[in-house]
């Protein structure tokens, strides 16, 4: 295989520390009033006895699964006494994060991630995540890229070789256009000669909003290819109804522990998926410390960490500023990814 470009995209997502109670109060500033959120100002007690849990995508992908583990988590160890999840779904996240923006309850944590930042890009959103409250980044963890279980490909050489010899008539499926598994397909074609000017034609990707549509697709033999996180793919992988070519980390995914990665198989690309969480823009600076407070306490308990192993998920917390400026770099990094394979301009 020809390989032209070397791209390296790693994100690095680690979870903080705290303690937690049925409701986490958090003494702030003066400790007089409840703060009411809006100019970051005021002072007061703010006490936090349920979150709402958005996940900005349809049932069945790894934010939806995100949001729910995390919600389970913070009612398993008593850190709330509810932490209801509702699904926003579309266009790559940016139909959540729109409604986020409207958002009256400081109390709102919408998971947010690398698909989103891309989705903002290529669907040129007027709400941005900068737009948001950055609260923590969660997991990271490695896409895979499968073929249907009657598919002649057995090695991710096999698969880009034809794929760059076939163009548009093969598709390959995953999230959101814009998001981490579409800029993983433009690399691969990429990286295999193709110039990035030709990767729109050349690319025939199906987006979708959730992991079940992209495996619908799949088993009913409608497309070549697909590429999503581990997680959303290593049952059907280990039931035979997949095959995997390759994982996109630096070292084999804990799920798919057999599975090269596509170092191994010689395409210099690593790409890994970070998810995370954000709340409204305009609440106060003593709202966000709850918030973040919160998280780090329930990334410290039993019941996330169970969550961790058993979805292989990478534990990869930043709270507060180390999370903004992550952000911040991420979004560049995006941007410019972007621009390199031709999604915008």
């Amino acid at each position: 295989m020809t390989q032209h470009t070397r791209t390296r995209i790693r994100t690095r997502l680690v979870w903080g520390a705290a303690v937690g109670a049925a409701a986490l109060t958090l003494a702030a500033c003066s400790g007089e009033t409840p703060s009411g959120g809006g100019d970051g100002a005021g002072g007061g007690e703010v006490t936090i006895d349920s979150v709402a849990v958005i996940a900005p995508a349809d049932p069945g992908g790894g934010w939806d699964q995100t949001a729910r583990a995390f919600a389970q988590s913070l009612t398993a160890d008593k850190l709330v006494s509810s932490a209801p999840v509702s699904n926003i779904g579309g266009a790559g996240g940016t139909v959540g994060l729109a409604s986020l923006a409207t958002e009256t309850d400081p109390n709102t944590l919408m998971v947010t991630g690398s698909v989103m930042v891309g989705a903002v890009e290529t669907n040129a959103s007027d709400v941005r995540i900068e737009d948001t409250t950055p609260i923590a980044k969660l997991t990271e963890e490695p896409l895979v890229v499968v073929v249907p279980k009657d598919s002649p490909y057995e090695t991710i050489e096999d698969f880009v070789d034809a794929w760059v010899d076939e163009g548009a008539d093969m598709a390959v499926t995953g999230g959101s256009a814009g998001g981490i598994d579409h800029i993983l397909a433009g690399q691969l074609l990429t990286e295999a000669g193709v110039d990035a000017a030709d990767v729109p034609t050349t690319l025939n990707y199906i987006a979708n909003s959730g992991g079940g549509e992209a495996l619908t697709l799949l088993l009913g033999g409608q497309v070549q290819a697909g590429i999503s996180g581990v997680g959303e793919f290593a049952q059907q992988v280990e039931a035979g109804e997949l095959k995997a070519l390759a994982v996109s980390s630096d070292e084999p995914a804990a799920l798919l522990p057999d599975v090269p990665t596509l170092t191994d198989e010689g395409i210099d690309i690593v790409v890994t998926n970070w998810r995370g969480l954000i709340a409204p823009g305009d609440i106060s600076d003593e709202e966000k410390a709850a918030l973040e407070e919160l998280v780090t306490a329930t990334h410290d308990g039993d019941a996330w960490a169970e969550v961790l192993e058993t979805n292989g998920w990478t534990d990869a917390f930043l709270v507060g500023e180390e999370f903004s400026s992550f952000l911040e770099e991420d979004i560049t990094t995006t941007q410019e990814t972007l621009k390199t394979i031709g999604l915008i301009e």
